[in-house]
């Protein structure tokens, strides 16, 4: 119904009536009209990740891990077709776009505090800006490649090669890529994880 007319025309009584259940039913399992639409949205849990890391992990390579398995998995249960409606249900609402950005204010918040013990407040606050903002472009990235057609399989594919660019551009910063847009790491050798990168400076140290 919401990809039929809108989200704004559509009242909570004919969703009641689609679902023949009464309304109070219907508010015992979601507490908004918004929360039907938004099932899912916010809901990946960034300050778990950080706070449940493996010991010497850092927060990033748990991150990095966790959605890199997304990728690599099977998918199995997605509906693409549906998954492109709902989000284009969501992007032509005011109401749902608000209520989005809400979700994952709460979200970017909850991160910050779990990396605030290491990190201290300031500087936590900025890595959970840079990641939620890293990973929503990530996730708005595979809606598009779904909504051109492309297959769950390919989708992952890309969204895979995107998850590892994007976290080395966390891990290291712009200045490391080779060239434009071609998503080759131009670090000597290094990659998130997979050892220290050299520092011009030590050896200025040492001299």
């Amino acid at each position: 119904m919401f990809a039929e007319r809108g989200f704004e025309a559509v009242t909570v009584n004919e969703i009641a009536a689609a679902a023949e259940v009464a309304k109070a039913t219907l508010f015992s399992y979601f507490p908004t009209k918004e929360s039907m639409a938004l099932q899912g949205v916010g809901d990946d849990d960034l300050a778990g990740i950080v706070a449940g890391r493996t010991t010497g992990r850092s927060s990033l390579e748990a991150l990095r891990a966790h959605y890199r398995s997304f990728a690599a998995g099977p998918m199995t249960g997605l509906d693409p077709e549906g998954l492109v409606a709902r989000i284009r249900v969501i992007f032509d609402s005011p109401t749902l776009s608000n209520a989005t950005n809400a979700l994952l204010y709460q979200q970017r918040q909850k991160l910050a505090e779990a990396l605030t013990a290491e990190h201290g407040e300031r500087t936590a606050a900025l890595m959970a800006a840079q990641i939620s903002a890293t990973l929503l472009t990530l996730q708005e990235a595979f809606f598009r490649q779904l909504a051109a057609g492309a297959s769950l399989e390919e989708a992952g594919r890309r969204l895979g090669e995107d998850v590892e660019l994007a976290f080395d551009l966390l891990a290291h910063g712009h200045e490391q890529l080779q060239g434009p847009d071609d998503g080759e790491w131009a670090g000597e050798g290094t990659r998130p994880g997979e050892g220290k990168k050299p520092d011009p400076a030590d050896d200025q140290k040492g001299q």
